[in-house]
């Protein structure tokens, strides 16, 4: 059996409930919006670089890749 992992708009999710429901085709909503622990993670260790001033402007950053 395969899985198959689709992210339709609302009128696309209509129309695809429609036509697994026609073909019998059995299916799962999941809309598990959650973020991974190493991602929350992440984000929050960003924020506190920033605060701490550990950031560049795009334009800096521009700059220190165009050294190398």
């Amino acid at each position: 059996m395969e899985t198959y992992l689709v992210h339709p708009n609302k009128i696309q999710e209509k129309a695809l409930k429609a036509f697994l429901k026609a073909l019998e085709v059995p299916y799962e909503i999941n809309s598990n919006e959650a973020l991974p622990a190493h991602v929350i993670a992440g984000i929050k260790k960003g924020k506190e670089d920033i605060k701490s001033g550990k950031s560049l402007s795009f334009d800096e950053f521009k700059e220190k890749i165009a050294i190398i």
